[in-house]
């Protein structure tokens, strides 16, 4: 399986459902986000990367037409 990271950076609201069924944000600011071909993309944030959810491919094309996620490299 080929992983391919990436800095980003979050610059506005992205939400993901809790395990509680609760919705949350994503923090603005930095961010990586890994991609393996899947159709899930993780999202890491926080420090030293203690957070991180995944994301279907569709949310994360929507959040980065938005300019809610900015890939930096």
């Amino acid at each position: 399986m080929n992983i391919t990271a990436h800095r980003a950076r979050i610059t506005g609201p992205i939400s993901y459902g809790e395990g509680t069924g609760r919705k949350q944000s994503i923090p603005t600011g930095p961010c990586l986000v890994e991609c393996s071909g899947g159709r899930a993309v993780d999202i890491i944030w926080g420090t030293q990367g203690r957070n991180s959810v995944a994301l279907p491919v569709e949310e994360i094309d929507a959040a980065q037409d938005h300019g809610h996620l900015v890939l930096l490299d």
